[in-house]
């Protein structure tokens, strides 16, 4: 698995050579440092350790700073990828070129709050009848159990509150790899709002 820590910008529009216009993302990834390299000999299994964004010095515990010590500055971002399938060193700095030759990628994010929403919304609950002396318009309707059990079961979809999970979006089309500004543009949307951390990996069913 190849991957990265990346910032969403935002989403603007780019033209292919034939004029057709393409709605895509816009991901900067700021220089990954690779902080710690998992092997087979020592942890068990294989993985790199990515780390992204510095972090103020003021804010960081002497435990937390210590992964970083004669590597890099304490970053903000550190995420460990299993199987990672470029060979790395400690220290090294990985940039958006990585995805060059890639087609296809999966963007994990943070999806957007929604606060809180009722059941049709939450879960597009079809809710009742629209006509006149209904009384039940945008209800989500019963949720207990007749008298046996005769309690609501835990999990059931009710009101609460929407967005603000963990979310993936596969194959995305790779439209642009601009290695000087080290941005990547992929096709259509992704998860979060602008300026939100997300992680771009190797489409693993393309």
């Amino acid at each position: 698995m190849l991957g990265l820590i990346g910032k969403k910008v935002g989403m603007t529009q780019v033209f292919d050579a034939q004029g057709r216009l393409t709605p895509v993302t816009v991901i900067r990834i700021e220089g990954n440092v690779v902080v710690a390299d998992r092997t087979e000999e020592k942890n068990g299994y294989k993985a790199a350790v990515l780390g992204s964004v510095d972090k103020k010095k003021s804010t960081v515990t002497k435990p937390y700073a210590g992964q970083f010590e004669g590597i890099c500055e304490p970053k903000q971002h550190v995420i460990e990828f299993r199987n990672y399938e470029k060979e790395v060193t400690v220290g090294e700095v990985l940039g958006v070129d990585i995805f060059k030759d890639i087609s296809f990628v999966d963007v994990t994010g943070t999806s957007k709050g929604k606060g809180f929403a009722g059941g049709m919304k939450r879960h597009n609950f079809s809710g009742g009848r629209a006509t006149h002396g209904s009384k039940f318009h945008r209800d989500i309707g019963g949720t207990a159990m007749s008298s046996t059990p005769g309690r609501t079961f835990k999990g059931h979809n009710m009101a609460g509150r929407m967005g603000t999970e963990k979310t993936t979006i596969q194959n995305l089309k790779v439209v642009r790899v601009d290695e000087e500004m080290q941005v990547l543009m992929v096709r259509g949307a992704i998860p979060g709002p602008s300026q939100s951390v997300v992680i771009v990996k190797k489409a693993i069913k393309k």
